[in-house]
């Protein structure tokens, strides 16, 4: 499942994200959300999240 609509991420959830420098390369990073940082309902890009691990990045798989 991909990671554009906000209502489909729960905190807890266990997802992959892409980081910020990793944009170009595309490497994704999978972690446990601990908070949704986007506001909006969807993004073309992905929700932005922060992992329990402290990273942030955009939403790309939910697991």
């Amino acid at each position: 499942m991909f990671g554009n609509n906000r209502v489909d991420i729960r905190v807890g959830s266990r997802v992959k994200v892409v980081q910020k420098q990793d944009q170009r390369t595309g490497t994704l990073t999978e972690g446990i959300v601990r908070d949704i940082l986007t506001k909006s309902a969807t993004h073309p890009h992905g929700i932005k999240v922060r992992l329990e691990g402290g990273m942030v990045g955009r939403v790309k798989e939910i697991l």
